[in-house]
């Protein structure tokens, strides 16, 4: 005879409440930890290097921007700043974002197997590979203070709101991940798609330059892009005095980030329910 502290209830459910959802989040969360590890370690796995890539793209990235932009197209720095110190402070936010968007826009695809076996809240999925390019963007910091002791650089105290500013990049980065990671179950054009967002968006966005050379009728228009608020966050937060944010964009562009997150996570509930049946 079983007690009542041994018996088991099994609950079958034709549906989840919100409540219980996000509760299942918490309750699954040795799954997102596996799954990040996985990815991390799938992404590196028989390279020569390994995680070392992290550190090598960004840095001849940023060589080529500062070489085109500074050299060829005299673009000015801001301030007295070193061109590669304020390249480097908007390459970071910007290869978080690239890199959450390819990882998230495959994510549920490279998982079909998992999602159409067992359940578990879906989100867990493209949040794990935000992560795993967070991890990247963690490891490519280390360019940034070597470039930072090798000119003497040194921040004043608004390096202190940075994690406000990662804060607003991790938001942006989860809220277009989750339109494209939905929108690629649904329609698989968007494997074509999201290179081209990524190569298109990189060249609108003032990432091998300031955003203060836009003319100042433009700058507003200009702060449709989500990413420009981040960009020029991170530089305030880095460069300091030598940095200045144009508030009005900021707000804007902030204000559209809120927005991404919040409708890529109702888009993505809402088509959550399919994407066994579709994927």
């Amino acid at each position: 005879m079983k007690t009542k502290e041994q018996a088991k209830e099994l609950i079958i459910e034709a549906g989840r409440t919100e409540g219980q959802y996000w509760r299942d989040l918490w309750k699954y969360r040795e799954l997102f930890y596996f799954l990040a590890w996985r990815d991390i370690l799938v992404r590196y796995k028989q390279t020569i290097i390994g995680m070392a890539w992290a550190l090598v793209r960004p840095f001849l990235t940023m060589i080529v921007f500062t070489f085109v932009f500074s050299n060829i197209a005299k673009l000015p720095s801001e301030g007295t700043t070193p061109y590669p110190i304020m390249v480097f402070a908007g390459l970071l936010p910007w290869q978080f974002f690239s890199g959450a968007l390819s990882e998230c826009s495959n994510s549920l695809i490279n998982n079909a197997n998992l999602l159409s076996k067992v359940y578990f809240p879906r989100l867990i999925v493209p949040t794990s590979a935000v992560i795993v390019s967070f991890v990247d963007f963690m490891i490519s910091g280390i360019i940034l203070l070597g470039l930072m002791a090798y000119y003497n650089f040194i921040p004043d105290w608004r390096i202190l709101t940075l994690p406000l500013f990662i804060a607003i990049a991790f938001a942006a980065s989860m809220g277009a991940g989750l339109w494209l990671a939905a929108l690629n179950v649904e329609y698989r054009d968007f494997r074509i798609i999201v290179p081209f967002i990524v190569q298109f968006g990189l060249y609108v966005s003032p990432v091998g330059f300031s955003s203060q050379v836009i003319d100042e009728k433009w700058r507003l228009l200009y702060s449709l892009n989500p990413m420009l608020g981040v960009i020029d966050g991170f530089r305030w937060a880095i460069l300091g005095g030598e940095s200045n944010i144009y508030l009005p964009g900021f707000a804007l562009s902030t204000a559209l980030v809120i927005l991404l997150l919040a409708s890529g996570v109702w888009y993505f509930r809402r088509m959550e329910r399919t994407f066994a049946d579709v994927i």
